[in-house]
């Protein structure tokens, strides 16, 4: 798996990562949102750079203009439902992609063990296309693995670019391991070396779901 990690480079993702993390701007659900999907957008555009493409000529209303057009068949995939904003920055750039949503949560122990439970997954087929699976944060990493474990039975992708804008050190590793292959992509923003008893990433940002969409019981 390649990791590539956009804060390496100063840009103006650093603001947007200041402010989804900054407790008091946080307050505002709509500019939470609003700046997931900005660092959505920064992420296709860093994407798209590493994408394939075709020669195509476009008539202009004075000539015929050769230009570059993407060759791959896209799909863009969320697990709800804190990836959603994040999902809609990557789709304002990608806005012919097909979409894939999956439905996935901790189920908590009294002990603070969990276990990941997959309710359901719509998609389209993914053989030989290339699949770009958000998530707005990656702790453990073991949701991301098991939505990929669900999506694999849709086809197997010709690439795989996760993106996950703040992450931990343990879950990058545990990706890692078990997505060895060069087919494999991890795009961060943040890595975090903390993680809590209960999974939770530090300093992290919080419950970016809630954050998004309000509390759930």
């Amino acid at each position: 798996m390649k990791l590539i990690n956009l804060q390496e480079q100063n840009s103006v993702l650093n603001q947007f990562i200041i402010e989804i993390r900054d407790k008091n701007i946080q307050k505002d659900r709509m500019k939470f949102r609003r700046n997931l999907e900005r660092i959505g957008e920064i992420f296709a555009y860093e994407i798209s750079k590493t994408l394939d493409y075709t020669p195509k000529e476009v008539e202009t209303p004075l000539g015929i203009a050769s230009c570059q057009s993407i060759k791959d068949n896209l799909v863009v995939s969320t697990i709800l439902r804190a990836g959603l904003p994040l999902h809609i920055g990557v789709l304002n750039f990608f806005d012919f992609a097909d979409n894939a949503f999956i439905a996935a949560y901790r189920k908590y122990s009294k002990d603070n063990k969990f276990n990941i439970n997959i309710e359901y997954a719509s998609t389209p087929s993914l053989e030989g296309k290339t699949l770009i699976l958000v998530d707005t944060m990656l702790a453990t990493g073991s949701s991301l693995l098991i939505g990929i474990e669900k999506l694999l039975e849709y086809g197997k992708p010709k690439h795989v670019h996760i993106v996950c804008p703040i992450s931990s050190q343990d879950g990058i590793d545990n990706l890692a391991k078990h997505l060895p292959h060069k087919d494999y992509t991890l795009w961060v923003a943040a890595v975090d070396e903390e993680l809590t008893n209960k999974s939770y990433i530090v300093p992290g940002l919080g419950d970016a779901g809630d954050l998004s969409f309000g509390e759930k019981l």
